[in-house]
């Protein structure tokens, strides 16, 4: 073991490095939903494959999938493996969940022996196929398929390879510098990992990794044995665009003896014939956050803090999808795979929860020719809804749980493509009404200002069904959607013409527990009139 001053101090030099590299390669990236917003994640693992310590920035969704992704490459390439290779996958189910997020691999060699390995995932603008939409039915619709491969060989280019990627994309320059700087950030991250070794008179990472991993997952264990034991059920339904409803059922099972958590989503909706579907790498990531963030929210995020949730669902289902299913907007799902966690963890501790928001970001994408008739793809821009109520804080407006992804400034994005954006505000009352009540969402109205058609990519979530309140908090407002003025459903993709307006009214957060009477005058400025709802549903007794 080493001693606990000496862990601190190494444990302290490698978040820093890992941080330091992650924000580097933020702020040379070449898409702005990268350098602005932070959809990205970035990691370090140990010579096993295990993922040891992960930046500060970066969302859930990224950094628990790339701890997937870190092990399948070592498994499969490790034994032929040499200095300057650079490993590369997006296969949706071996990684994030869809083609946009591309991993990028790379090993750390000291004296002829791996020392571990530097990677990240980011959010690419595009890679070719239908965009960030629900319009495919098949997921070969949605863009090119990179198999796990060498991106590098010992330090040369594989040309081949570059030359296919950057053929089948609509923004070859774009894509070439994101790869540029996550491949620039992983050697440069790995000159570092030598450097912290030879600080501390280390040989390898291996003793350090496993007093780390060892540290974090005793604790996360220890955490789990402080609940009763028991299942309890949590239910969540929410629409698509206003006609189709998905359900999420998941059961959490308290194990107090071996210190685990088993998340099962068995009576989750099917798979359907539009790109929402999720991998399951993606729906243990969401859970593995939802958990550890009532549990122990201060613990390391590694192989050992997550060691001990284990997720299951079935094939087939939405949160667990079989080839070849359209997964390009997979986070329309993915991001509520936390709210019928925490509705279930109502009944363990209820105090650590949040009330339901609406989980998935409004997301759009735009896409046409400019005045001079040249092509141009926007990045995807996000907007988030109001927060669902804590037990003892109102939610945060336009805030959204569980991504963590920021919204790129609309200065930025007006200058990257022919968007204007005419409007945005926080919209009040929204929020559920309640004890503690739900963050208010937001107003966005934008177009083009081309003089041309213009494609838009963009589905809504939870415009006929509002987040619930919790624990006798009311419902939050949903969403609307409108095209110049009047009400609108979007197909996935669809056609504007060129002075369309396009306005977002993303919804409420729920509210938390019942308002006291003479609070209600308080209450309502923030609220609506919606009734309100009860919380988990509680399938075994706890003991």
């Amino acid at each position: 073991m080493i001693d606990s001053i000496a862990l601190e101090l190494m444990w302290s030099h490698l978040r820093s490095v890992v941080t330091e590299q992650a924000k580097a390669m933020q702020r040379i990236a070449f898409s702005p939903v990268v350098r602005e917003a932070g959809d990205l994640a970035y990691a370090l693992f140990d010579a096993r494959g295990r993922i040891v310590a992960q930046a500060d920035t970066g969302t859930p969704g990224h950094i628990n999938c790339l701890a997937f992704t870190g092990k399948y490459l070592h498994d499969n390439f490790g034994s032929e493996l040499e200095p300057g290779d650079v490993m590369i996958t997006n296969d949706p189910w071996l990684g994030a969940g869809h083609f946009f997020d591309i991993a990028i691999v790379a090993p750390v060699f000291r004296n002829g022996r791996l020392l571990g390995y530097v990677g990240s995932t980011n959010h690419h603008t595009d890679i070719g196929g239908t965009g960030v939409s629900i319009a495919g039915v098949d997921v070969h619709e949605e863009g090119l398929w990179i198999p796990p491969a060498k991106l590098y060989e010992a330090g040369k280019p594989n040309r081949v390879l570059h030359d296919m990627i950057l053929r089948n994309v609509r923004t070859p320059d774009l894509l070439s510098g994101d790869l540029a700087a996550q491949v620039a950030s992983a050697r440069s991250g790995g000159e570092e990992i030598i450097e912290l070794c030879e600080r501390h008179g280390m040989e390898n990472i291996e003793a350090l990794s496993d007093n780390i991993v060892a540290l974090s997952e005793t604790a996360m264990r220890e955490a789990i044995r402080a609940c009763p034991s028991g299942a309890w059920t949590g239910r969540t339904s929410f629409d698509v665009n206003g006609d189709l409803e998905i359900e999420l059922v998941a059961t959490v099972n308290i194990d107090g003896d071996a210190g685990e958590i088993l998340v099962d989503f068995t009576g989750s909706s099917s798979q359907v014939d539009r790109g929402i579907n999720v991998v399951l790498n993606y729906t243990h990531a969401y859970s593995t956050f939802a958990v550890r963030s009532c549990l122990t929210p201060d613990l390391p995020n590694n192989f050992g803090s997550m060691a001990p949730v284990k997720v299951k669902a079935p094939k087939g289902s939405i949160v667990n999808c079989e080839y070849p299913a359209p997964v390009a907007a997979r986070h329309i799902v993915g991001m509520y795979v936390p709210m019928p966690i925490l509705k279930a963890l109502h009944g363990v501790v209820p105090d650590r929860v949040l009330a339901e928001g609406p989980g998935a970001v409004w997301s759009a994408q735009v896409k046409g020719r400019d005045a001079d008739g040249r092509s141009y793809t926007s990045s995807q821009f996000s907007f988030a809804g109001g927060m669902g109520a804590r037990m003892a804080k109102p939610g945060p407006d336009a805030t959204c749980y569980p991504t963590g992804i920021g919204a790129t400034p609309l200065e930025v994005l007006e200058m990257e493509a022919p968007v204007v954006f005419h409007h945005r505000e926080i919209r009040p009352g929204s929020g559920g009404v309640g004890r503690s009540p739900g963050g208010n969402g937001q107003i966005i109205e934008f177009g083009v200002r081309t003089g041309r058609p213009w494609n838009l990519i963009f589905s809504a979530t939870g415009v006929s069904q509002a987040p619930e309140g919790l624990d006798g908090g009311g419902n939050g407002s949903p969403g609307k959607l409108l095209v110049n003025g009047k009400t609108w459903v979007g197909t996935g993709r669809s056609r504007m013409q060129p002075d369309d307006v396009v306005r977002m009214e993303t919804p409420g957060g729920g509210g938390f527990g019942a308002a006291p009477q003479d609070a209600g005058t308080q209450n309502q400025a923030r609220g609506n009139a919606n009734e309100p709802q009860e919380g988990a549903e509680m399938e075994g007794s706890s003991h």
